[in-house]
C-alpha cells in the first residue's frame, strides 16, 4: 500500500520504518511505519488526502522538540516538516513564514531587520508551527502575541486562514490541538525598535537559558505545565527528587523542571518518571501535574 506514495511524491522524501528517536530532541521513539519529509505545501496536501482516503494514523510535527514518541513506535505515516520549508519575508513590522522554520532562526531574523516583542524566542528549539499549537512562550512572552494570523490545511486538503480570535490562544494552547488543522504559515506582527537593545535582550536570554536549563542533554524542554499560582522545578526540587532516575531517565540537576535522557533512556522511563513525579506533587501538594509535552506513539 505505501509503495502508491512513491506515485504522488519523491521517493526521496520517504523513509519506511523510519526510528522517531532520529527525529526528536529527546533522542526517544520507536520506528514510524512512513515518515515523510515534506518540503512544500503541494507534497503536504498529497500526503494528507492520501491518508484520509486510507485512512491511516497521522502525525504532523516540526522540530520535534515537544514530542515524547512511545516505544511502540507509530502506526501510519508522520509527515515531518522538512528544515527547508522554511521561508521567511519581512515587510515592515510583519513577518509571513513558514511552519517549518525554527523559532529562534525568526527570532534573528526580526532582530535583523530592528523589530522587536519576537526576543523571548531566543533559543526556544521547536519550529514556528509547533510554536503555533502549543502556545509556545519564555520569559513573560508568548507566540499570541505577535501572532496575527495563521494559514492552516485539514485532511481533506482543504486550507484556510485563521485570525487571531479564532485560534483560541491560552497558557500552552490553541485551537489547533484539537481541530485537525495543521499549520502551514504564520503572519506575525511585531513592532519597531532599536537592534542593538533588540540583541542585547536575545542575548540575556541565550545566556539565562545556558546557565538554568540542561541544555546539554536531550530532553523535551519543561516537562509540565505551569499550575496557577505555581512553579514547578522548585516544588519538585523541595521534595529532594533532583537527580532521581528511573532508567536512563533522569529528574535534572540543574533544573528540576526538566526530564533529560541519560543516554539510554525508553519512552517508558520517562512516562514512569512522569507519573512519579505527579504522584509525589499530589501527595505534598494536592496539585495535578499536567505534561507540557506532547506524547504519542503505542
Amino acid at each position: 500500500m505505501y509503495s502508491e506514495l512513491m506515485e504522488i511524491i519523491p521517493d526521496s522524501c520517504i523513509k519506511y520504518n523510519e526510528p522517531m528517536k532520529n527525529h526528536t530532541s529527546f533522542k526517544i521513539g520507536g520506528p514510524v511505519e512512513v515518515l515523510v519529509e515534506a518540503d512544500n505545501i503541494n507534497n503536504i496536501q498529497k500526503v494528507l488526502e492520501w491518508a484520509r482516503v486510507k485512512q491511516l494514523p497521522l502525525l504532523v510535527f516540526g522540530q520535534g522538540s515537544n514530542l515524547l514518541v512511545k516505544d511502540q513506535g507509530l502506526k501510519g505515516i508522520a509527515i515531518k516538516l522538512s528544515n527547508n520549508f522554511n521561508k521567511a519575508t519581512v515587510n515592515n513590522t510583519e513577518i509571513i513564514a513558514e511552519a517549518g522554520i525554527r523559532l529562534s532562526a525568526l527570532a534573528k531574523l526580526a532582530a535583523k531587520h530592528s523589530l522587536t516583542k519576537l526576543e523571548f524566542a531566543e533559543g526556544i528549539p521547536g519550529s514556528l508551527g509547533g510554536a503555533v499549537v502549543m502556545n509556545a512562550g519564555a520569559y513573560d512572552g508568548e507566540i499570541k502575541n505577535v501572532l496575527k494570523s495563521v494559514t492552516a490545511i485539514n485532511m481533506d486538503g482543504f486550507m484556510r486562514t485563521f485570525t487571531i480570535e479564532e485560534m483560541d490562544l491560552a497558557y500552552r494552547h490553541s485551537v489547533f490541538q484539537k481541530n485537525n488543522y495543521y499549520v502551514l504559515s504564520a503572519l506575525l506582527s511585531l513592532e519597531k525598535g532599536k537592534e542593538k537593545e533588540i540583541k542585547a535582550k536575545m542575548q540575556q536570554f541565550a545566556r539565562n537559558r545556558r546557565e538554568k536549563q540542561p541544555l546539554e542533554y536531550p530532553s523535551a524542554g519543561s516537562t509540565f505545565k505551569r499550575p496557577t499560582g505555581h512553579y514547578v522545578g522548585p516544588m519538585i526540587e523541595e521534595l529532594g527528587l533532583k537527580g532521581f532516575s528511573i532508567g536512563g531517565a533522569q529528574i535534572s540537576i540543574k533544573h528540576a523542571g526538566f526530564i533529560i535522557n541519560k543516554g539510554n533512556a525508553t519512552a517508558q522511563d520517562v512516562l514512569d518518571l512522569i507519573a512519579y513525579i505527579q504522584n509525589k506533587v499530589y501527595e505534598q501538594y494536592g496539585i495535578n501535574l499536567e505534561p507540557e509535552l506532547r506524547i504519542v506513539g503505542e
